[in-house]
This record gives C-alpha cells, structure tokens and sequence, in this order.
C-alpha cells in the first residue's frame, strides 16, 4: 500500500488505473497550434510555435532575502509567427531560452493585460522549448502587443 505522499507523485493516469481497477490506457490528447494572429484577451490554454525577434531585460532582483527564494529574472521578448507578433513575457529559467533567433513551443500559454495591452506568458503550468528553426517568415507589420484594450461595462436596462 503506497502512503499518501507516494500516490500524489504518481501519474494521474496510473491512479485512474488503479481506482478503476482496469488496465485501460488514456492516450494524451495532439496538442493544438494556434497562430499569434488568433490570439484574444482573457484567453489560456494556447500552443504556439514562434520566432524569438528580440530579448530585452526588464528585471533582474539580486539575491533573495532567504535561501528558498531564488532571485527574479523578468525579459520582454518580442516572439512572432507568419501571421503576427506578440510581447512575451519571459521569467527566470525561460529568460535563458529566449535567445534572438531561436524558434520556441510554448504550451499552455495565456494571455496576460498589462496597461491596456496583451502580453503572452507562460506560467508554471505550462512549457518552453526550443526546437528546430522553422521555415517561417515572421510579419513584424502586425504587432497585437500595440493595439490597446478598454475594459467596458455595459449597463443592463
């Protein structure tokens, strides 16, 4: 018998097994590729693969007050795919990986607004990764990180 601690490590999929008492495997789901052009505000969940164009250092905190605090890195890239480009929003070991030039996989991006305008991110639930150089060319023209968002409210008569 597998203590408590033991079962949360273990896949959910093995646990399902287990529960269920069959030996039916769940296959992983394809991920979808979305373009930058269909990117919305509010929106998560998105699997892209971009062009990094550019790299700036935003943020970079010394050594943390305690040890289990690791210093904060924080870069804005400028990532782009046939259709569009995007501000993304890159923190601690993802700033490593965004190297101009590169094409990057980000899965489970979301869109995050920062003073009116979207930014693209990838928290601890999703991944980045670098891959092989696609064979696109990135439209540097369209830039949705430009284009301002107004939260309206509308009254219900």
């Amino acid at each position: 018998m597998a203590t408590r601690q033991q079962q949360r490590r273990q896949p959910r999929q093995q646990q399902q097994q287990r529960q269920d008492g069959n030996t039916k495997i769940t296959e992983k789901r394809k991920p979808v590729f979305v373009k930058v052009e269909d990117l919305t505000p509010g929106t998560s969940g998105h699997t892209l693969i971009v062009k990094v164009l550019e790299s700036n250092s935003v943020l970079q905190k010394g050594r943390a007050a305690s040890q289990q605090l690791r210093q904060t890195r924080i870069s804005e890239c400028l990532v782009g795919d046939d259709t569009a480009t995007i501000l993304f929003t890159a923190r601690n070991d993802q700033v490593d990986l965004m190297k101009p030039g590169t094409t990057v996989i980000l899965r489970n991006a979301k869109i995050d607004m920062f003073k009116g305008s979207m930014r693209l991110a990838v928290d601890k639930w999703g991944r980045t990764e670098i891959t092989e150089p696609a064979n696109f060319e990135v439209k540097e023209d369209n830039n949705l990180s430009l284009v301002e968002y107004e939260l309206v409210t509308i009254a219900e008569e």
